[in-house]
């Protein structure tokens, strides 16, 4: 399991990269839009230019803003223009009409990652089109079960057997795409993100996520453990009091 950093944040995309832990960052608009305002196209600029500082080589997904597909297609070749890197992926929304973007994009030679993914079925069919990696959302998928905004839809899909309960499990969706693209050799990879949690960290890896992107409030506490804490105290006093 490889862990990419889920931030726009400059600060701490930094931190993460120079401990050397991370073999990517993601970013959406949501992320970015988080940030203080500047151009779209500087603030990637400074994303790499991190990269290029820290961890020479490594991914970078950035997304597209727009729903269209002509548009979206557009905007996927100017960013690969406008970047110039060569591990760059361009963030495309799961969807029936994105299906047909994600094919030509691939055909053309960018790598696709497909975001928003909430169910096996939108995963498999956007790595069969070409998507080169396939984010499934952990926390979302999770909420679907439990969602009161959106519970007309949940019965609506459950009734016509779309989806059933156990769709609702992010690790029964990640175990299950991860096995379906295993028997089916797909040149995918399953990247979860939505993480809400150290221990969702640690099942999606065990769920068969081939990358779990991770928002860097998460890092410290993934590095921390209280008997750790006790074990180094223990030997530092120990030694002092041999030593003195």
């Amino acid at each position: 399991m490889k862990i990419f950093i889920d931030s726009a944040n400059l600060t701490d995309v930094e931190e993460g990269l120079q401990r050397g832990f991370a073999k990517g960052i993601t970013t959406n608009p949501s992320l970015l839009a988080k940030e203080p305002k500047s151009s779209f196209e500087g603030h990637v600029n400074k994303i790499l230019d991190l990269i290029k500082k820290y961890q020479p080589g490594i991914h970078l997904s950035i997304e597209v803003f727009s729903r269209d597909p002509e548009e979206i297609l557009k905007q996927a070749q100017q960013f690969v223009k406008l970047f110039n890197y060569p591990q760059l992926s361009i963030k495309v929304q799961v969807g029936w009409n994105e299906l047909e973007t994600i094919k030509k994009l691939s055909d053309a030679g960018i790598s696709v990652n497909c975001t928003a993914c909430m169910d096996i079925t939108q995963a498999l069919m956007a790595a069969h089109a070409g998507a080169r990696y396939v984010s499934l959302f952990w926390g979302r998928i999770r909420d679907g079960k439990t969602d009161e905004a959106t519970s007309v839809e949940r019965e609506d899909i459950l009734k016509r057997k779309v989806l059933d309960a156990t769709d609702f499990d992010p690790a029964f969706a990640v175990r299950s795409v991860r096995q379906f693209i295993d028997q089916n050799h797909i040149n995918s990879e399953i990247i979860v993100g939505s993480i809400r949690s150290v221990v969702d960290i640690r099942d999606a890896g065990l769920a068969g996520a081939h990358i779990v992107t991770v928002p860097p409030k998460f890092f410290p506490d993934m590095m921390r453990h209280f008997k750790t804490d006790q074990v180094v105290n223990q030997f530092l006093t120990e030694f002092q009091q041999w030593i003195s």
